[in-house]
């Protein structure tokens, strides 16, 4: 896991990672609502190949009913973490570069840093997202990313998009969020929101179905 610098515009909550955590769902950040699924895309490499592809370049939101624009790579550069001395001071902050990988049609893969505004439409009315990647999953039967919710955007928090290839060869794409109304207006109409948020979930699941894809 790598997670993002953040230079610019900071994200709306301060539990920044807290999506890797499998205690998520019994001990989400104070005041925030936890969520988790899980949906079997298939099986074997190539499957895994193929959805990790398509979660790395916004497929899973776009196939939701997403428009993603006002891209940005962000920094360039990661936090690895943090070299402790013998003590358990902290002594300084490991940063390295961004990995660059791309999908077979050449689509350059998300990274983290990376900022986007995802726009949905309910009705007649077009809702603003703007995100930022806080950390990419990069390991060899794990891939994928979590966004979290910059200013503008209608809730505050975070969520993961990770697709798994389990020891039994079956594929999955694993969704984990935590969030809260963004603003008082969105306090005001939160049931509402909970609902389109139930919705969207759903989508998301849908999205990498092969019959979808």
């Amino acid at each position: 896991m790598r997670r993002a610098t953040f230079s610019d515009v900071p994200v709306t909550y301060a539990a920044v990672g807290a999506t890797q955590s499998g205690e998520l769902m019994k001990y989400p950040p104070v005041g925030f609502k936890p969520f988790e699924t899980a949906v079997r895309l298939g099986s074997g490499k190539e499957r895994f190949e193929t959805a990790t592809a398509q979660v790395m370049t916004w497929q899973v939101q776009s196939g939701a009913g997403f428009v993603i624009g006002d891209i940005h790579e962000g920094t360039g550069v990661q936090y690895t973490g943090v070299v402790f001395d013998d003590d358990g001071t902290p002594t300084n902050t490991v940063l390295s570069p961004n990995e660059h990988h791309f999908s077979p049609n050449g689509t350059p893969f998300i990274t983290a840093g990376m900022t986007a505004t995802l726009t949905y439409r309910i009705g007649p009315v077009r809702i603003a997202s703007p995100v930022r990647v806080v950390y990419v999953v990069d390991e060899p039967k794990r891939h994928g990313f979590a966004c979290g919710t910059l200013p503008g955007h209608p809730q505050s928090g975070e969520m993961s998009f990770v697709v798994e290839h389990r020891d039994d060869n079956t594929v999955w794409l694993v969704l984990r969020s935590f969030s809260r109304p963004g603003t008082g207006f969105y306090k005001l109409v939160a049931p509402i929101l909970k609902l389109q948020q139930g919705r969207i979930f759903k989508r998301f699941q849908r999205s990498l179905l092969p019959g979808r894809v």
